[in-house]
């Protein structure tokens, strides 16, 4: 099913703008993004063919089947409680027998978690975008020679550059384990490369290092300290960081580098705004689509926020929402008996029609 076919069978009975123009946060070039809902036919209701959502390729424009949007407006789901509660001038089309559903059924403290929580995931990534922005990592992946290390007197010099000035080849060196002493090894040095030593690394992707036979009586040229820790969470930081670069929306990083904050901060903007969302839930029992503070907002995605600053302020802000949380008169979670009851008997309505 896609969306043109939906629209063509005329089962749409809500749809709206969303998104960044129902909040008032939109610029040049934002998309315009929809959702709605859905009532699928009774035959195709009780068949296996239920269908709990459509969308476009690019997730622009999304309707929901009446039974899930319930479903996720039990849940508190932020964007099914902005879609109950979009302003007038953003609704496209509503059918009379949405206009009864009263947002206040909905309402509850659960908005802590998925308001809240989401924004704490946001952080998160900021935090961790922020990391991968100052803290670049070379193509070229580093090999375990890079984090070894040759003990030296009272303290140790990187391998390579030990290497470097003995003028030796990891290749022709040998290495075995030392008794009682994890990730240390004791080197051998084949001259004249005719023991069959296997060296520090057998090949580039090596991640262990390789230990070798050595002859009875050969004496050791050093000591050597493999970090092990450090190079596998090398690793993961190197995997993570390229799998961030193929991924990223490059029209955004490049953004995000113009502002020279290190931040994604259309991410940032949001977060904000969904602590302010989470917050007036909880101690005004009311959810406000169209943002009071859109300015502030908009000089936080247009990066004019250092990046240590937007912290602080979110920490406060998680505090706050904490503990409104605490002081907050709705229930911990909707009434699902009522909620169930109200969906069949919109049901009932809809199909009587």
């Amino acid at each position: 099913m896609t969306v043109e076919e939906l629209k063509a069978k005329g089962w749409i009975i809500y749809e709206c703008i969303s998104g960044s123009k129902a909040y008032g946060t939109d610029v040049e070039g934002s998309d315009t993004d929809i959702r709605g809902v859905f009532l699928l036919p009774q035959a195709t209701l009780y068949s296996m063919d239920y269908l709990p959502q459509v969308s476009d390729d690019r997730n622009d424009t999304v309707y929901y089947e009446l039974g899930r949007y319930f479903e996720l407006l039990y849940k508190n789901n932020p964007n099914m409680l902005e879609l109950l509660a979009t302003p007038e001038d953003k609704i496209l089309y509503q059918h009379p027998l949405i206009k009864t559903i009263d947002p206040e059924l909905f309402l509850s403290k659960k908005c802590k978690n998925t308001f809240g929580g989401y924004a704490f995931t946001q952080i998160r990534k900021a935090r961790g975008l922020n990391k991968k922005i100052v803290n670049p990592l070379e193509k070229e992946r580093k090999t375990i020679l890079a984090f070894c290390y040759v003990l030296q007197g009272h303290g140790s010099v990187p391998l390579e550059k030990w290497l470097s000035k003995k003028q030796f080849d990891q290749k022709q060196i040998g290495l075995a384990s030392v008794p009682h002493f994890k990730d240390v090894y004791a080197m051998f040095y084949d001259k004249e490369a005719k023991l069959g030593f296997k060296g520090i690394m057998k090949k580039p992707a090596a991640n262990m290092v390789a230990l070798t036979s050595i002859p009875k009586g050969m004496e050791a040229v050093g000591y050597l300290h493999f970090n092990k820790d450090g190079y596998q969470s090398y690793c993961k930081d190197y995997r993570e960081y390229w799998d961030w670069v193929a991924k990223r929306n490059e029209s955004r990083y490049q953004n995000n580098l113009e502002h020279g904050k290190n931040y994604d901060s259309k991410n940032m903007m949001h977060t904000f705004r969904l602590l302010d969302m989470a917050y007036e839930i909880l101690s005004e029992g009311k959810i406000e689509v169209a943002r009071s503070n859109r300015s502030e907002l908009l000089s936080i995605r247009r990066g004019e926020w250092a990046y240590d600053d937007l912290i602080t302020k979110a920490e406060k802000m998680m505090k706050r929402v904490e503990e409104a949380y605490e002081n907050s008169s709705l229930p911990k979670a909707p009434d699902k008996l009522k909620i169930n009851a109200l969906l069949a008997d919109l049901r009932t309505k809809f199909y009587g029609h």
